[in-house]
C-alpha cells in the first residue's frame, strides 16, 4: 500500500481488549480436519502488531487455520515483489494488503486470481467501492480497510466550521493551508471536480483534467505547506500556525477527544474516501483459506470492531452494523463520499505528476 497507508494506521495505538471478543463470532469451524495455513501480508508496526495479537488468533480459533503475517514493504515494492515471485511460480503472501492503485496495476498482469464472491457470506452488504473488479467483471480485490481524509480548522482560529471544500479557495485564507504534498495522496484534483465541475467524471477527458489543474492551482497563493511529513502538519494545525487543511477524520478526532483546538468536517461534497483491498496472488495453492478470511474480515461484527479499535471506516453498509451513531461518526459519514480516481494514477500517471510538480507545488 501507499506510505500513506501504511503511517496512517501505525499511528494507530493496539487494539483494544474488545477485538478479542471476535472469537465469540458465529464462524463455521471449516477445514477445521486438517492442518491448514494462511501467509497474509500486512504493514508493519503497530498495525502488524495489533493482527498478530487479535485478529489472527481469533480468526484461527474460529477456522482451524493458522494465519503466517508477512511485513510488506511501502509503495510499490510489494507489488513488484509479488510479480516477481508469481513469475516463478512463488507466493510471498497468499493475500495481502494493497492499496487500489496497485490492485489496478496488478491486473494488467493478472497478479491477482479471480474471487469467488458466493463463499463471501456479506459480498451483498459490500460498499460498491471496496469491490474492485477486472474489465470483464471478475473481482480482483475486497475492500481491507478504509479511511477518510477531510477538511480541518483550528478551533480557535475558525470558531464555525466550514461546510464545503470551496474554502480551501478563499482568498480569506491566504497562507493559511497544508495539503497533502502529492496528487496520488491528496485527491484534490477530485476533490476540485466534485467541487466546481459537477463530479470526478468531468477527470474523464484530458480538457477535463487541464481544467480542474486550472482550478487547482488558484489555491495556491493560500497554502501555507505542501506537507509529506504528517506530524508537521498536525503540530501546526493544533497550534494555529496552519490553521486549515486536509487530514485524517480519526486522527483529528482523536486529538479533538484529548482537548486540541481541532476538528475534522466532511464538506457538503463528501470527505475524501482512501482504501485497501485484499488481493490473492495467481501463484498462491491456498484458495480456500483466503476466501475463509476474506469472509471473516467481511463479517458487520468484525467491522464494528475495526472501526472502534483500530480507527477504520466499514466497508458494509452501513444498515448491516451494529456502530452507535457517535461510533460511526468517529470513522465515517452518512455523505456520499469523493472516491479517488485511481485509474488515472495507472493509465495517466506521468502526465499528472509532471503538471502537478509544474502548476501545483512548482
Amino acid at each position: 500500500m501507499t506510505e500513506i497507508m501504511k503511517t496512517m494506521l501505525s499511528r494507530r495505538s493496539v487494539l483494544g481488549a474488545g477485538v478479542a471478543a471476535a472469537g465469540v463470532l458465529a464462524m463455521p469451524a471449516i477445514l477445521r480436519a486438517q492442518e491448514k495455513s494462511l501467509k497474509v501480508g500486512v504493514y508493519g508496526g503497530y498495525f502488524k502488531k495489533s493482527f498478530d495479537q487479535h485478529i489472527f488468533p481469533e480468526f484461527t480459533k474460529a477456522t482451524g487455520i493458522t494465519i503466517e503475517s508477512v511485513a510488506e514493504p511501502t509503495g510499490e515494492a510489494w507489488l513488484v515483489q509479488l510479480e516477481q515471485a508469481a513469475k516463478a511460480g512463488q507466493a510471498p503472501a497468499d493475500l495481502s494488503m494493497m492499496s487500489q492503485t496497485s490492485t489496478l496495476k496488478g491486473q494488467s498482469t493478472e497478479l491477482w486470481q479471480p474471487l469467488d464472491t458466493a463463499k463471501f457470506k456479506h459480498y451483498g452488504e459490500l460498499l460498491p467501492q471496496f469491490i474492485n473488479k477486472y474489465a470483464d467483471g471478475r473481482v480482483a480485490g475486497i475492500g481491507a480497510v478504509a479511511w477518510y481524509i477531510t477538511l480541518v480548522t483550528n478551533t480557535n482560529v475558525y470558531k464555525e466550521a466550514p461546510t464545503s471544500w470551496d474554502a480551501l479557495w478563499d482568498k480569506a485564507n491566504a497562507d493559511k493551508l497544508g495539503l497533502l504534498a502529492l496528487a496520488s495522496n491528496s485527491f484534490l484534483l477530485e476533490v476540485t471536480a466534485k467541487t466546481f465541475m459537477g463530479g470526478t467524471n468531468a477527470l474523464d477527458t484530458d480538457e477535463g483534467i487541464d481544467k480542474a489543474f486550472a482550478k487547482l492551482a488558484e489555491v495556491k497563493p493560500n497554502v501555507r505547506l505542501w506537507y509529506r511529513d504528517e506530524a508537521q502538519f498536525e503540530q501546526a494545525l493544533k497550534s494555529g500556525e496552519i490553521p486549515m487543511g486536509q487530514y485524517y477524520h480519526d486522527v483529528t478526532g482523536l486529538a479533538a477527544k484529548d482537548g486540541q483546538p481541532v476538528r475534522s468536517t466532511f464538506p457538503k461534497e463528501g470527505g475524501i474516501q482512501d482504501s485497501g483491498n485484499w488481493v490473492l496472488s495467481r501463484a498462491s495453492k491456498k484458495v480456500d483459506e483466503a476466501h475463509t478470511f476474506i469472509d471473516y474480515m467481511s463479517q458487520p461484527a468484525v467491522q464494528g470492531l475495526m472501526s472502534r479499535n483500530v480507527g477504520t471506516a466499514p466497508t458494509l453498509k452501513r444498515d448491516v452494523l451494529d456502530l452507535k451513531p457517535e461510533e460511526f461518526a468517529a470513522v465515517s459519514s452518512d455523505i456520499a463520499p469523493i472516491i479517488p480516481r485511481y485509474d488515472l494514477y495507472v493509465s495517466k500517471a506521468d502526465a499528472i505528476n509532471q503538471k502537478w510538480t509544474e502548476l501545483i507545488v512548482g
